[in-house]
């Protein structure tokens, strides 16, 4: 009876382990998977408005209406490394300021596009 007792133990154990395995198995995939949907979810849009933004702040020009992330309104009269001269209000008070601290670009610029070369003339009848 002793023996029948020994063997049903180590059965049950064999059995545990192979379960084990297969449950650690789903959760190292569901922290897999979780990691991803937080990647897309989280991290990706921030990374691409992180990008917009740095695009903007390299395209200011002189001359371009802005606002700072303070509110402040004004005109762009110079652009250095990392900052610009700003003048602001009727009585034209100049401010330097840091490229950071650049909101928004309120100047909208034409984009040019050149399609010069075009394949297929509309005039050649086939």
């Amino acid at each position: 009876m002793f023996q029948l007792n020994a063997v049903l133990a180590t059965t049950v154990a064999g059995d545990q382990l192979k379960g084990g395995g297969l449950a650690s198995l789903f959760q190292i995939g569901f922290l897999v998977l979780l990691f991803v949907v937080m990647y897309f979810l989280m991290i990706r849009p921030q990374k691409k408005k992180q990008k917009e933004e740095q695009k903007m702040r390299n395209s200011v020009r002189v001359g371009d209406e802005i606002t700072t992330i303070g509110g402040i309104n004004g005109r762009v009269l110079n652009i250095k490394e990392d900052s610009l001269v700003i003048e602001t209000g009727a009585d034209r008070t100049k401010m330097t300021i840091k490229k950071w601290a650049l909101q928004s670009v309120d100047t909208i610029h034409e984009v040019v596009d050149d399609d010069d070369d075009d394949d297929f003339d509309d005039d050649d009848d086939v």
